[in-house]
Protein backbone atom coordinates (compact mmCIF):
# COMPACT_ATOMS: atom_id res chain seq x y z
CA UNK A 1 0.00 0.00 0.00
CA UNK A 2 3.03 2.89 0.65
CA UNK A 3 3.95 2.83 -2.77
CA UNK A 4 0.14 3.64 -4.00
CA UNK A 5 0.32 6.13 -0.97
CA UNK A 6 3.10 8.06 -2.34
CA UNK A 7 1.68 7.69 -5.84
CA UNK A 8 -1.02 9.64 -4.82
CA UNK A 9 0.70 11.56 -3.31
CA UNK A 10 2.92 13.03 -5.96
CA UNK A 11 0.08 12.83 -8.20
CA UNK A 12 -2.01 15.53 -5.93
CA UNK A 13 1.40 17.29 -6.01
CA UNK A 14 1.49 17.54 -9.49
CA UNK A 15 -1.90 18.62 -9.94
CA UNK A 16 -1.75 21.58 -7.27
CA UNK A 17 1.45 22.86 -9.43
CA UNK A 18 0.05 22.42 -12.80
CA UNK A 19 -2.90 24.65 -11.20
CA UNK A 20 -1.07 26.53 -9.65
CA UNK A 21 1.01 27.19 -13.09
CA UNK A 22 -2.05 27.96 -15.38
CA UNK A 23 -3.18 30.37 -12.80
CA UNK A 24 0.18 31.78 -12.72
CA UNK A 25 0.59 31.82 -16.55
CA UNK A 26 -3.05 33.76 -17.07
CA UNK A 27 -2.53 36.02 -14.40
CA UNK A 28 0.45 37.17 -16.32
CA UNK A 29 -1.13 37.60 -19.51
CA UNK A 30 -0.62 34.32 -21.33
CA UNK A 31 -3.90 33.60 -22.90
CA UNK A 32 -3.65 29.57 -23.28
CA UNK A 33 -7.34 29.93 -25.34
CA UNK A 34 -5.35 31.66 -28.15
CA UNK A 35 -2.64 29.35 -28.83
CA UNK A 36 -1.90 27.93 -32.22
CA UNK A 37 -3.11 25.01 -32.99
CA UNK A 38 -6.80 25.74 -31.57
CA UNK A 39 -9.58 25.40 -33.48
CA UNK A 40 -12.54 28.00 -32.97
CA UNK A 41 -15.62 28.21 -34.60
CA UNK A 42 -18.34 31.07 -34.00
CA UNK A 43 -21.99 31.75 -35.10
CA UNK A 44 -23.97 34.65 -33.80
CA UNK A 45 -23.96 33.72 -29.64
CA UNK A 46 -21.93 30.53 -30.04
CA UNK A 47 -18.57 29.96 -30.20
CA UNK A 48 -17.12 26.29 -30.10
CA UNK A 49 -13.88 26.01 -29.21
CA UNK A 50 -11.18 22.75 -29.32
CA UNK A 51 -7.98 23.78 -27.63
CA UNK A 52 -5.31 21.23 -29.97
CA UNK A 53 -2.77 23.56 -28.80
CA UNK A 54 -3.47 23.49 -25.34
CA UNK A 55 -3.71 19.63 -24.97
CA UNK A 56 -1.01 19.11 -27.05
CA UNK A 57 0.98 21.30 -24.54
CA UNK A 58 -0.32 20.27 -21.45
CA UNK A 59 0.18 16.55 -22.43
CA UNK A 60 4.24 17.51 -23.39
CA UNK A 61 4.58 18.99 -20.13
CA UNK A 62 2.48 16.09 -17.83
CA UNK A 63 5.09 14.23 -19.66
CA UNK A 64 7.72 15.39 -18.60
CA UNK A 65 7.21 15.93 -15.07
CA UNK A 66 5.43 12.51 -14.47
CA UNK A 67 8.94 10.46 -16.56
CA UNK A 68 10.64 12.99 -14.06
CA UNK A 69 9.11 11.51 -10.36
CA UNK A 70 8.60 8.04 -11.67
CA UNK A 71 12.39 7.88 -12.56
CA UNK A 72 12.86 10.19 -8.74
CA UNK A 73 10.77 7.50 -6.84
CA UNK A 74 11.59 4.36 -8.99
CA UNK A 75 15.25 4.85 -7.43
CA UNK A 76 13.76 4.46 -3.39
Amino acid sequence: MLPLARLLIVLGLVLVTTGGLVYLLAKSGLDLGQLPGNIRFGSGNTTCVFGLGVSILLSLILTILLAFFLYSFSRF
